[in-house]
């Protein structure tokens, strides 16, 4: 079966999303809605544009340099089903995968137990930024996060 994906945008190469030349999948829709959000045009659930997992997966295969795909958002875990999947192809193809959450992860092994998805987006996840933006705690010298309460939580360090 081929998921959809609502997303907002994708750029096909990032050096800004994680290490090395990344894809990135801005997914549409989100709860959080962070006050100083770098993406506020995510918000929306009802926004952006459907696309197959199938379909961003050979745009992702057109370019043997990428290193790996970032899901950001919008809320990723919100589509965590289609993401996993999506995921699955791009670590079988040895691709790695970087996810960011406004969700703390333990806030998600909590939703994993109600919700498989979540349980399997976790799963093929290299690296987790998690926890909201904070305009307050907000650096602009942490690596791949905004505010200093976010964190990388490495699952696998070759990502």
């Amino acid at each position: 079966m081929d998921y959809n994906l609502r997303i907002n945008s994708i750029v096909s190469e990032s050096i800004v999303d994680g290490p090395g030349i990344r894809m990135a999948v801005f997914v549409q829709g989100c709860p959080h809605h962070c006050p100083g959000c770098h993406n506020p045009q995510t918000h929306d659930f009802s926004g952006g544009h459907l696309i197959s997992v199938s379909s961003v997966f050979e745009q992702y295969k057109e370019n043997p340099l990428l290193r790996g795909i970032t899901f950001s958002g919008g809320e990723p875990f919100c589509q965590a089903g289609a993401l996993a999947e999506l995921g699955r192809m791009i670590r079988q193809s040895g691709g790695t995968v970087i996810t960011y959450t406004g969700y703390i992860y333990e806030d998600l092994l909590e939703m994993a137990k109600e919700d498989p998805a979540v349980s399997d987006l976790l799963s093929v996840t290299d690296w987790l930024i998690d926890g909201p933006y904070v305009e307050e705690l907000r650096s602009l010298d942490l690596e791949y996060r905004g505010s200093t309460n976010q964190r990388i939580l490495r699952f696998r360090e070759n990502a």
